[in-house]
This record gives structure tokens, C-alpha cells and sequence, in this order.
């Protein structure tokens, strides 16, 4: 038989997230600790550490001692998440650039567009033989 030892126990690991609870086109959320396998929508989080009205102009109300107790334990922060908490100074640091999945790709195909406008012609290296071959017989 295999005894396990205290040290081989297996932890989850624990993320700090959104988990929307507002009705339809009235966004609030929970910030909410739980195992990262759950899916954002399950009821079963660990910890409720505060929560965000998205719609009002309100700070959000978060229990910054516990949030910084669980980031220290390992805790992972989502982006949006870790721009509120940058937001109302819990944590030091830079916001994170977070894009919404739909307008991804537009603004890629955008920046490509415009620095393909920018960007001079490029040149055929049939050309360029052309043009050296009618400079070279001129001069002869």
C-alpha cells in the first residue's frame, strides 16, 4: 500500500475572477476566489471578496486584506481583475490591455491595412534587372 505524505496533497489552483450576477443589460459582478477548472458561472466559489458595479459610477467595494492574503498563497488574478485592482490602488503595477474577443481580429486587419498604406512599393527584382541592363547599354 502507498501512504501519501502532507506534502503530496494536491492543491487547486485558485483564481481571482469576475462572476456576473446583474440581470440583463444591468452588468454588476462578484469578485469572487475559486478553483480555476470551475467555469465563471458556478455558484461554488471559495470566497466572495467584494463586488463591481460595472454601470454605476460607484468604486468598487473589495476587501483588498484578503485579496492580497490570497494573491501571497498563489492565487492567479484574471486581467480585468487585476485592472480594477490597479484601479483602486489594492496592488501596484500597470494596467493590462484587455481587448474584447469580438474586435480582435478587426483591429489586426486594421494595423496591417495601414502599415501596408504607409509602406512604399516594393519593388520587383525583374524590374530592377531591366533597369540595369538599359543603363549598362547606354553607357557603352
Amino acid at each position: 500500500m502507498t501512504k501519501l505524505r502532507a506534502s503530496a496533497i494536491i492543491h487547486p489552483m485558485l483564481k481571482i475572477r469576475l462572476q456576473r450576477v446583474g440581470r440583463k443589460h444591468d452588468p454588476s459582478f462578484r469578485v469572487v476566489l475559486t478553483d480555476s477548472r470551475r467555469g465563471p458561472k458556478s455558484l461554488k466559489h471559495i470566497e466572495t471578496l467584494g463586488s463591481y458595479d460595472a454601470r454605476g459610477g460607484r468604486t468598487p467595494a473589495l476587501k483588498g486584506e484578503r485579496i492580497t492574503h490570497w494573491i501571497g498563497k498563489g492565487a492567479q488574478v484574471s486581467d480585468t481583475v487585476h485592472n480594477l485592482l490597479v484601479k483602486t490602488k489594492v496592488i501596484r503595477g500597470k494596467k493590462i490591455p484587455v481587448a474584447s474577443k469580438k474586435n480582435v481580429g478587426k483591429k489586426q486587419e486594421e494595423a496591417q491595412a495601414t502599415v501596408a498604406a504607409s509602406a512604399p512599393e516594393a519593388v520587383n527584382a525583374s524590374d530592377v534587372a531591366v533597369a540595369t541592363e538599359e543603363t549598362k547599354a547606354v553607357e557603352a
